[in-house]
C-alpha cells in the first residue's frame, strides 16, 4: 500500500499574513496557567458587552444557588453540583457586596 507524501509546498503563507512584527513566546506564560474561553451565543453577547459583566452576573448566580444548596441540597446534588463550594479569594483592591 503506497501512501502519498506530503505535497504541500513549503512555504503556503498568503502574501497578506506578515509577522515582522510579532513578539514570539507574547502570551506563553498566561496561557500555560490555563485558559477558560466561553463561545457566548449571540442573544446572550448582547445583554452582556463585555466580560466583566458576564463575571458580575454568574457570581450573583452563584451565590444564589449557594444559598439554595444550603436550603435544599439533595436538589442540586443530582444536578451534578458540588457538595461543598470552592472559596473564591477577591482581588485586592475590590470589595465584597452584600
Amino acid at each position: 500500500m503506497n501512501r502519498k507524501a506530503n505535497t504541500r509546498p513549503a512555504d503556503d503563507m498568503r502574501q497578506e499574513y506578515d509577522f515582522s512584527s510579532g513578539v514570539r513566546g507574547k502570551f506563553y506564560k498566561e496561557y500555560m496557567k490555563g485558559t477558560n474561553v466561553v463561545l457566548l451565543d449571540p442573544d446572550v453577547a448582547e445583554v452582556f458587552p463585555d466580560s466583566q459583566t458576564v463575571n458580575e452576573a454568574l457570581r450573583v448566580l452563584a451565590q444564589l444557588a449557594k444559598r439554595q444548596a444550603k436550603i435544599n441540597p439533595a436538589c442540586f446534588a443530582s444536578a451534578g453540583f458540588p457538595a461543598r463550594w470552592p472559596r473564591r479569594s477577591r482581588p485586592s483592591g475590590r470589595t465584597a457586596s452584600r
